[in-house]
């Protein structure tokens, strides 16, 4: 499996020519979808979610479909009738070729004041997971953690502590627009020393392989 990270949440997965693509978001880049079987989208929140950009994934592929929660479906699934997949937490299904499994319900919580949405994460092939906006632990080992490893929603404690919970081989960073280059070298020193898993950076654009 071929692994290319995108700018902020969004990572394309790639085997035997085919691929799918989590959380083509506002920050990711414009044909961040374009190319894609399958579009997953964990949440409606505009850095993981952009209209504009499945639509272009959609448009380029009239194969192309998208599984996400009823709150962004509900934004979409007119333009595209049948395409698009509703999912939440427990459910099963195959997309361009991969074993998808949801785990998680909501959104970590940014502020009390502040209500919290849906949000789900997904596991696939039982190995790479994705979970969106929460730290969700799957109920299963993962091999390929994607980390959210700057947001307004969390601290590095926490980040370091998820890494130790899910117990990953392996944990990349995404959800990283937002971190600046002088800090780089402090998440990776400390979540590195302290996680217990190998920790991983990207560059958009750059791949690897699983």
């Amino acid at each position: 499996m071929k692994l290319t990270k995108k700018t902020h949440a969004c990572v394309r997965l790639e085997r035997d020519g085919r691929s799918l693509v989590i959380d083509p978001g506002t920050f990711s880049e414009e044909d961040a979808a374009v190319g894609s079987e399958a579009i997953l989208v964990t949440h409606e929140h505009i850095d993981h979610f952009n209209e504009d950009r499945l639509r272009a994934g959609m448009e380029a592929n009239p194969a192309a479909e998208i599984w996400t929660l009823r709150s962004v479906a509900e934004k979409i699934s007119a333009a595209f009738p049948g395409r698009v997949h509703v999912v939440g937490h427990g459910d099963t299904f195959s997309a361009a070729g991969f074993d998808v499994q949801v785990h998680g319900e909501l959104h970590a919580v940014i502020h009390p004041d502040i209500p919290r949405i849906t949000n789900v994460g997904y596991l696939v092939d039982g190995s790479v997971f994705h979970p969106g906006d929460a730290l969700t632990v799957p109920e299963q080992p993962v091999d390929t953690l994607m980390l959210p490893v700057m947001a307004p929603w969390n601290k590095i404690s926490e980040v370091i502590d998820y890494v130790r919970e899910v117990k990953p081989l392996r944990a990349y960073d995404i959800h990283d627009a937002l971190l600046t280059d002088l800090a780089r070298p402090i998440y990776d020193s400390q979540i590195g020393a302290l996680g217990g898993a190998e920790h991983l950076r990207l560059t958009p654009g750059e791949s690897a392989d699983l």
